[in-house]
C-alpha cells in the first residue's frame, strides 16, 4: 500500500468517528464542533481527489461559516442544561 491509502483510510476512519460523535453528543456546542471536523476533513477529502475548488469550497461554508453560524445561535438561545 503506498502512503496515499494509508492517508485515505485514516480519514475514513476520523469521518466516521467524528459523524458518529456528531449523531451521539448531548452538548450541543461538542457537536458543532465535530460537524466542523466532518466538514473538514471532507474538504480534505476533495483536495485529494483533485478538486481544490469544491475543498475551498467546503471549507470556506462547511468549516467557517455554518459553524459561525451555529455558535451564534447556540449563543443567543438558552440552554437547559445550564
Amino acid at each position: 500500500m503506498d502512503y496515499m491509502s494509508i492517508i485515505v483510510i485514516i480519514l475514513a476512519v476520523l469521518l466516521i468517528l467524528a459523524a458518529f460523535f456528531v449523531i451521539r453528543s448531548k452538548d450541543l456546542v461538542a457537536a458543532v464542533v465535530a460537524s466542523a471536523v466532518v466538514s473538514l476533513i471532507s474538504s480534505i477529502y476533495f483536495y485529494i481527489l483533485q478538486a481544490p475548488d469544491v475543498a475551498l469550497t467546503e471549507a470556506a461554508i462547511g468549516v467557517a461559516l455554518t459553524t459561525i453560524f451555529f455558535m451564534i445561535t447556540i449563543r443567543k438561545t438558552r440552554r437547559d442544561e445550564e
